[in-house]
């Protein structure tokens, strides 16, 4: 699987540790930044992930933020992108089964490596139910998208 990645300076070793553990899975990476932990605005990366998914650069997202807050907030101004912040592994699973998430926020103060190395497996290895239900709800999210 292609994932793009991106955090701006405060989650950029939380991604960096992900991005080794991707590569150690067989996945493609996209990097798309931040590159250290200088100062650095996260909805600069999170568009710059979404734009790799919405152009079939890749497949699925990964942003990382202090909060989480922002950077998914930034993703999610894309239509198409259906970006979720999560806090542990029943989130994860949720954020794909139910509502076909395509990209995961991590936020690097509130989750550890392993945490979030769980979290990950268990969105990439998810996949969407496709019942009616949530079907509806999607699209219905997509209509009222900017």
């Amino acid at each position: 699987m292609r994932i793009a990645i991106g955090s701006d300076h405060a989650g950029f070793v939380l991604k960096d540790e992900l991005r080794v553990e991707l590569l150690k899975w067989g996945h493609t990476v996209l990097d798309m930044g931040c590159a250290g932990t200088d100062a650095a605005d996260y909805p600069d990366y999170a568009h710059l992930v979404a734009a790799a998914l919405l152009d079939g650069r890749a497949d699925r997202g990964l942003l990382v933020c202090s909060t989480g807050i922002g950077i998914s907030m930034a993703a999610n101004r894309h239509h198409g992108i259906r970006c979720a912040l999560c806090h542990n592994c029943d989130s994860a699973y949720r954020a794909r089964t139910h509502n076909d998430a395509n990209v995961i926020a991590f936020g690097a103060r509130y989750t550890t490596f392993l945490d979030a190395r769980a979290m990950l497996q268990v969105f990439l290895g998810t996949h969407f139910s496709g019942e009616e239900r949530h079907r509806r709800r999607i699209d219905h999210i997509e209509s009222c998208a900017g």
